[in-house]
Formats: structure tokens, sequence, C-alpha cells
């Protein structure tokens, strides 16, 4: 019976409930020790009639990837073949299914998404992992990957995890905390159990277990081996002490030989039997010594697994067994371990058993830190180069494993641990290049927690190590110290421009056209040159290797700062496509930041709305504060045009509360901006000004969206009386324009010198922009010309003029849902009269009928794509693809795939 719980219970039956109906869900179970998270687990699994998988997390020192993982999806398995190929192959290979092929831990995710929806078949699922603070990097990262994906599968999630700090971060994930059993039910579980207890010790055992279910049942065992002077007061040790002494002392009154075996049982996580044996007949000991441990309800035996009955019994027998039984257990297991298949458990073992230097160990582990690599485990990597690094004597040997230990930190997003490893290898390097490596490692730890001039420093001093030896690397490191003196202002960006036109590299070297066109697009003096052309480089694009693609994505961004949009979107989207294609999620909000600048600038908000949730996603999935920070005010900017004023703030208050560190947050200038065009829309141009002009100063003034939004300073600066403050923007901003040399470019500054010319002046203005508008994609802002030149018209008491200028104006941004803007000239018009006033109705069309998952999935169906296809783009499960799909016919009016292609705006991206 179980005791207390019926409230959770109550919860997980509606998520079995939902699971039954098709809908899919997570619930995350916290806990501390023996609060009942494994009974409510075996309660609900002995209840329920849907197909169940299950698994647990073992605690071992080792980290060996996927391994939790591995055991959780066996019973799947049979599904592989049925899985899509890049996702079957990552799979495979990380479970050691494959050999030669490399696990990217994007598909891996995917995989395990795919391969639960197909062994739920037609029915519900319900998976099962216990104890998920123990799993490894590796499989927590894909099951959590996995869990967020879940929609439409009709599985139901429950992860069980201590409420330590740090145990099993899933934010943003339901939990579910189990609290102790309140004092009738915890009294109604110890009268079961203990029914013998006399009034006093009935008394105690209440007190110290405090609701603690484990407590209840075994501090009465333990109460009755106590001798009669000893007793402890109630709070004097944690209870979880308190319960491993209980357990010390049960284990304490087995015979040796059920000792030892216990003790090996604990000293490895792999639970297998024979394995267990094998160590223990170095001690005399066989499989009838475990007689002991089961009866005394230590232990139990399914098959050929061992387990013990809780984790604190684990703990209990390591820490009674002194010093030399535990290394002579790891011995004895290193060489029970003696399969090839089983080199890793063997060399973790080997490094446990040492109690100095040991090269044969060091050895064996740096191999399996290689291993882990290819499997895409780099914690799992980063860890055993760490410890083979202690084991060695050698200091070039050791400095160089703590180097691989501090790179594979860094790849595994370990930042304090990459740094750790890499300031301690720093003692021992004697070699330029070795160093450089190393202070590659600390910046870019560094740059992830904020701290960007510290970053950028030490990029800029590990190229110049680099700079003689490996002139390549050198130019990735300042190509990177260009990306961290983005956030730190134009002195530090001209330091890396300048450092990185001065290095000398091979004209064949992959890096060195991007090296070249970043240098090119900010020389000293921009009157003396033209813009590179970021056409010129995608069109050479294809002879660049895989680790090339982040050059090339800086590229991306230097080509938005020369007004080089069209080429910039054409760029971003192939690499989109290639980071889908080969799983690098984790470049994947940088590509499609750049994706939603351009189509922001060029009006098409809805796509751009697309873009920024998936990407914003994808950020808080991995963890990527940065561009959590980005794409929140990417959003805030386009609920500005929207005009909705509480989401704007909204999501602008979650961009600035991004920044780490003591740096600016990395959302700070877009959400300038956006609060900037949200008052000018709304007619308050006073507070508009002073939001903008925040950009046009340092650290901001030289960000891509600082350029593009002086027009919005220039228009509310006029309307708020103080034209003088936008003088020195404009100048600037005309300068950028005539480098950019672009048509649109060009109709925004013939729009803000309208703005700023006395009447008789600003008429060829207006025109000749209106004119450079014609044939951009750009409605937004040829609308706001419209708008502009209709309120000057109207001034002039032009009013027919003003009404057709005004009309055009009001119909294009009725149709963008601009809807402050609207208001707008809806008010210009009443105030001369005529009957275009009512409020508009919702932008027209099925761009506003789709939600933006809805529009990505529909436009990918009429390109053709199957369901499975769509999913492996979109980072999904087919099954969530074709409910979505379900959902958005309706909305379309149309009943089948085959009708999509008949809807123009699903062809094409628009506005």
């Amino acid at each position: 019976m179980l005791y207390g719980r019926d409230a959770e219970l109550g919860t997980i039956k509606e998520l079995l409930a939902a699971a039954e109906e098709g809908r899919s869900g997570v619930l995350v179970l916290r806990g501390e020790p023996g609060i009942g998270k494994t009974a409510l687990l075996d309660r609900v699994v002995a209840d329920t009639d849907l197909r169940v998988i299950r698994g647990t997390g073992v605690e071992y020192e080792a980290e060996l990837p996927y391994a939790g993982l591995s055991l959780l999806l066996r019973p799947a398995l049979g599904g592989l073949d049925r899985l899509p190929d890049p996702q079957r192959q990552a799979l495979e290979a990380a479970f050691g299914l494959a050999v030669g092929e490399r696990s990217e831990p994007m598909f891996v995710g995917l995989a395990v998404l795919s391969l639960l929806s197909e062994y739920a078949g037609d029915g519900p699922l319900l998976c099962v992992v216990d104890d998920a603070q123990w799993l490894d990097r590796a499989s927590a990262d894909a099951l959590v990957f996995a869990a967020r994906r879940l929609y439409a599968e009709g599985i139901a999630l429950i992860l069980a995890a201590r409420d330590d700090r740090d145990a099993f971060p899933v934010p943003g994930l339901p939990e579910l905390r189990l609290s102790p059993l309140p004092p009738e039910q915890a009294g109604a579980l110890l009268d079961t159990h203990a029914e013998d207890l006399s009034p006093a010790a009935r008394h105690r055992v209440l007190a110290e277990a405090r609701g603690n279910p484990l407590a209840l049942l075994e501090l009465p065992v333990s109460l009755a081996g106590e001798r009669a002077g000893d007793t402890l007061r109630p709070g004097a040790l944690p209870l979880t002490s308190r319960l491993q002494i209980a357990f010390h002392g049960r284990v304490t009154r087995l015979d040796e030989r059920t000792g030892m075996l216990l003790l090996l049982a604990a000293c490895d996580d792999s639970g297998d039997l024979g394995v267990l044996l094998r160590a223990g007949a170095a001690f005399g000991a066989g499989a009838a010594d475990l007689a002991g441990a089961e009866e005394a309800s230590l232990i139990v035996v399914d098959d050929d697994r061992l387990r013990f009955r809780h984790p604190l019994i684990r703990a209990a027998v390591q820490q009674r067994a002194p010093i030399d039984r535990r290394l002579a257990a790891h011995r004895a297991l290193a060489a029970a371990f003696a399969a090839p298949d089983h080199a890793d458990r063997r060399a973790w073992h080997l490094a446990a058993a040492a109690t100095g230097v040991d090269e044969a160990a060091a050895t064996a582990l740096e191999s399996t830190g290689e291993r882990a690599r290819e499997r895409s485990g780099h914690l799992a990597a980063a860890l055993a180069y760490e410890r083979a690094a202690r084991l060695t004597e050698d200091v070039a040997a050791r400095t160089r494993r703590l180097t691989l230990a501090a790179e594979a930190a860094a790849e595994a997003g370990e930042s304090d641990r990459a740094r750790t490893f890499a300031e301690r290898a720093l003692t021992g390097a004697a070699d330029d290049a070795v160093r450089a490596r190393l202070l590659h490692v600390h910046a870019l730890a560094d740059f992830w927690q904020g701290a960007f001039p510290s970053a950028h420093e030490l990029l800029r001093r590990g190229a110049a190590l680099a700079a003689g030896s490996d002139p390549e690397r050198a130019a990735r490191m300042l190509l990177q110290s260009v990306h961290t003196a983005w956030y730190l202002g134009e002195g530090q960006l001209r330091e890396s421009i300048d450092e990185l036109a001065a290095l000398t590299l091979p004209p064949t070297a992959p890096v060195a056209p991007v090296a070249a066109f970043v240098t090119a697009a900010f020389p000293a003096d921009e009157h003396t040159t033209e813009p590179p052309a970021l056409g010129d480089l995608v069109r050479v694009a294809h002879d660049f290797g895989g680790d090339e693609q982040g050059a090339l994505l800086l590229a991306c961004g230097v080509g938005l700062t020369l007004g080089q949009d069209v080429d910039a979107h054409d760029l971003a989207t192939v690499l989109a496509a290639d980071s889908r294609r080969h799983g690098g999620i984790g470049r994947l909000p940088t590509i499609l930041f750049f994706r939603a600048e351009t189509e922001i600038f060029e009006s098409r908000h809805t796509d751009a709305l697309a873009t920024a949730t998936e990407a914003l996603r994808i950020a808080q999935d991995t963890g990527q504060r940065q561009w959590i920070s980005q794409f929140e005010s990417v959003l805030a900017y386009l609920a500005g045009v929207a005009g909705d004023e509480e989401a704007a703030h909204r999501h602008a208050d979650a961009a600035l509360t991004g920044g780490v560190g003591s740096a600016m947050p990395a959302g700070a200038p877009w959400s300038a901006w956006a609060l900037g065009l949200l008052d000018l829309g709304l007619g308050r141009p006073d507070a508009a000004l002073n939001r903008l002009e925040q950009l046009t100063r340092e650290p901001m003034r030289h960000h891509i969206c600082a350029t593009r939004s002086v027009p919005d300073l220039v228009e509310a600066a006029v309307r708020a009386g103080d034209p003088d403050r936008a003088r020195e923007p404009l100048d600037r901003f005309e300068r950028w324009a005539h480098r950019a040399g672009r048509p649109w470019a060009d109709a925004l500054v013939l729009r803000c010198h309208a703005l700023l010319a006395g009447d008789d002046a600003a008429e060829r203005s207006w025109l000749a922009a209106l004119a450079r508008h014609e044939g951009e994609r750009r409605p937004l802002e040829r609308a706001r010309t419209a708008l502009l030149y209709g309120e000057w018209l109207r001034r002039m008491r032009r009013k027919t003029e003003a009404r057709d200028r005004l009309r055009t104006a009001l119909a294009e941004f009725d149709r963008l849902d601009a809807r402050s803007w609207a208001d707008r000239a809806r008010t210009e018009l009443g105030a001369i009269g005529g009957s275009a006033t009512p409020r508009g109705p919702r932008p027209a069309g099925v761009l506003a009928l789709l939600t933006p998952q809805e529009l990505q999935i529909t436009r990918l169906a009429a390109q053709g794509l199957s369901n499975r296809d769509i999913a492996a783009q979109l980072f999904l499960s087919p099954r969530t693809v074709g409910h979505h799909l379900y959902k958005a016919y309706p909305k379309l009016g149309i009943v089948s795939r085959t009708e999509l292609t008949t809807i123009p705006e699903l062809t094409t991206s628009t506005g």
C-alpha cells in the first residue's frame, strides 16, 4: 500500500490520461533520498495498462557516454531500421553498434524521440526513468532534448531525481516535488511495518524520520540493533546520514564474503552478475554468498543483474569499506572486465585502483577518452583525459592530456571545467601552439559566461602565439575576437580587424577568403575602398570544409553590416539547411538570428516570427543564454511593430535579464530599438527619442540594428521638436548608406532629409524617396514614407493628394498587421475626412491564420516533403508534424496535403 500520495497519483493519472488521448507530456518528480520516488513509480507502473519502458541512472565515478540511454532503450531497438538514416546512424554510433561512425548529439536526441514514438506504435507509452540525477551527461542531454519536443505522440515521460542543488537541472519542464508524509500517514506506515515498537521507540522513529518513508521503514530495524545506551538526539544528524548509519549496521552483520560481493557491486555500476562473480572469485566468494544480502533486503537479483534496493545502501557499503578493500575490489573488477568491449570499464577500475602515477592506467583512460569523443560524449572524454593526466608523471604528457580534457570540456559546454583544466595545463605548457590552444579554450569559457573583455584579450593573446606556427588557427581566433568585440565597442573591434589584416595566411588556407572579406568590410578609411561582396564569398562556399562553417557564419553577419541583406539571407538559408542536415543544432540560433534580421529588414514579419520562435526554443533547449536574450529582443521588436505594448515590454524585459557577468545583455540593442519603435508608433516621440539615442552611443552604435534604427531616431527627433539631436546620427547613416549602395538605403536617407527640410525643399525628397522604394521588398518602410508624405501633404492643405497617400499606407499597414501605424494613418485620414476611417481587419491571407510552427510545417509540406522529412528538419516527431497539419487544414479551407501547393503564400516567403 502507498501512503499519503493520493495527490501525486492524481497528477500522474492526468498525465497518463492525456497520453491515452494522444497528447504527450513530461513530469519530473523531485524529492530527497527515501521520500518515495521509486515507490511511487513502482505503483504507477503496476497499475497502468499502458506499454511501459523503464530505466534508471546509477551512481558511479566514471562517465560512460550513453550508458543510461542504451539500457533504457534496449527494448525499443527493434525499431532502429525505421528511423531516418542520420538518426539511426547517430544512435548506432552512440551505443557502439557501428564502427567508425561519429554520433552527433542532436541526432541522438532526435533518434530518442523517434524511437520512443515508434515503440509506442498506435497506443500510448509510459516511459519512466528513476534516479535521473545519475544519468551520464550524454544520456541526460539526449533524453531532455527529446522530452522538450514531445507533443502529439501519446507518450508520458516521468523522470525522478533528487532535489539536491544542481541535480539533473531541467529548466522549463514541469516538476512535482514529493513532500514528507503527513503525521497521520507516517504513523500508519510505521504501524504497518513495525507494530511491535514501544510507545517511546515509536515516538523516536517518527521524530527522526520526519515523514520520510524509507526512514520509517529502516530506522526501526537499526534501533533493534543498537545497544541500550546508544541514542541519537533527533536532528543531530542529517536524515540521509542517519539512514546510512542504519544501513552500515545491517551490512556489518553480514559475513566477509557476502560483504565483499556487495563492495564489488557498489564499486561498479553495471550490475552484471557474471562480472561480479568473476571478480568475487578472487576473494573466495560465490553466488551462494549473496543469499544473506537478499534475506536482509539489501539487494535484488533479477536474472543476470544485481541491484541495491536503495542507492543509500550502495553508499553505505562503500563508506564502511577500508581503503585497502576498495582498492582490491577495483583491481579485481579491472581483471574481470577483460573483454575488449569492456575496455572503458576496465580503464576506470584500473584508475580507481591506482595509488599514485600509473602510466598503464593513464594510457587506458586516454583511449577511453578518445572513444568517448568519437561518440560525442564530450564530458565523458574530458573526465577520462583529466584522470589520465593525474596519473601521468611526465610533464609534457600530462600537459597534453590536460589540454585534451580542456578542449573536450569546452565541447561539452562545461565552461568552469574547461577553464580550470586549461589553467592547470598552462602551468606546464612550454610550446606556443599548445598555449594558444589553451588560451582559446579559456576564452570560449569566458565568452559563454558573458566575460567578453577577458575573452577578447585571451583570443588576441592566443592568436599572437599561434601566428608564426599556425596562422590558420590564429585567423580563426581573431575572427572569434571580432565576435567578442561586437559586445565591447568600436575600439576593440578595430584592434581585432587590424590584427587580422596584419596576419600572413597561405593563399590556399580555407579560412583566408573569409578573413579577407571581414578585413575589407571594416577598412581603416571607408572612403577609399569599395565594400566586399558577400555574394562572391557565397559562390566559393562549397570549397570550405566543415571547420570553416563558423567563419562563414561570421561573414554572414558582416554582410548585414554592409547592407547586403539578400545575400546574407541566402547564406543563412544555406547554412541553416546544412546544420539541419548534419545535426549542428548548436550553431542554428546564430544562423537563424541573421535570417530573422533579414526577414525583419524586408518587412517579412510573419516569416521572422516563425524563425525567431523556433530559434528561441532551440536556444532555450541548448542553454545558449546569449541567443535567448537576442531572440527575446527580436520578438519584442515584432511586437513593437504590431503596437502590442504588453508583449513588447514582456519580451524586452526577458531579453534584458539575459545578461551574464558584467557585460551588456546581448539583446539590449534590439530591445532599445523595439521599445523606441513602439513609442514612436504610439505617438510618444520624446520617449522614443530617448530610447533610440542609446543606440548612438558605445557600446551599441556599431551594431546592425543601431545603424538601421537611425531613420526612426530622425523621425522621433523631428516629432519631438528637437531635430538637432538627429544631425550627427544621420551623418553617420548617410555615409553608411552611400557605401552600401542600396536603393532602399537611399530611400531612407531621402526620407530623413525630407523630414528635416523646409517645406519648399521637402517635396523633392519625398518623391525621390518613394521612387527609390519602388521595386524593393520593404513594404513597411515604403508605407511609412507614404504616411509621412501624406501627413506633410495634409499640413500643406493638399487634402486630395494626402488622402491617396494615406490610404495607400493604411492598406499596407493593415496587411502587415502594423496596428499602431495603421491607427496613425487612420487618424490622419479622419482629420481630412473620408470613408476609409474604420479600423481595418486583421491581415488577410493564410499567414495570419497559422501559428509560427504550423506555417513552417505547411510550407515544407507544400514543397513535397514527407512528415518524416519535415520532422527531421524541425527537430520534431513525425506524429507532431501530422498533428499540426491536421490542425492547419481547416484553417486553410482544404482537406488534403495535395491542396497545399495551390496556396501561393505557402510556396513563397512573404511579409
